[in-house]
């Protein structure tokens, strides 16, 4: 009898842990140059909270976490620029020229960008991102230690 009390105890914790990871929030790994400053191209180990893709409390300037829809397999984290409806203007190719064009996002959809937009893959270049395809919001980095802190949304 006690051999089916342990095995129901560790089921019990691995269906918690996955709701939780699921529902509640994660943690991510980040690289890349497409972030900064605001992220290193080295890497960052951020908090993410599932709760506010769900509860559509997303705001421009919020950086976020979604699948890429190029390659569903990655995740990818942007900051949120547009949210449906939203007049968005753009650089087109910021490394060869100045121009700049203007859309509506559509409905259902969000419009992303890095930070750096020299060296980023973001809306500019596979359009406006769906909604479903948003997993989370960033909220917190944990490392490195000298950026530990809450990760504030960037002002319009």
């Amino acid at each position: 009898m006690g051999g089916w009390s342990s095995f129901i105890s560790i089921v019990r914790s691995l269906c918690l842990l996955h709701a939780a990871n699921n529902y509640l929030g994660t943690t991510v790994i980040t690289y890349g140059p497409s972030m900064l400053p605001t992220l290193n191209i080295t890497g960052n180990l951020l908090l993410v909270e599932r709760i506010s893709t769900r509860t559509g409390k997303l705001r421009p300037g919020d950086v976020v976490i979604f699948r890429s829809p190029e390659s569903p397999r990655k995740v990818v984290c942007k900051r949120l620029i547009g949210m449906e409806g939203d007049q968005v203007t753009y650089v087109v190719d910021p490394k060869n020229s100045d121009r700049c064009e203007t859309i509506v996002v559509p409905k259902g959809h969000v419009w992303v960008e890095g930070d750096y937009i020299y060296d980023s893959k973001d809306s500019r270049n596979f359009g406006a991102v769906p909604y479903g395809l948003l997993k989370g919001r960033v909220f917190w980095t944990l490392l490195p230690r000298k950026d530990f802190g809450s990760l504030a949304p960037k002002p319009k």
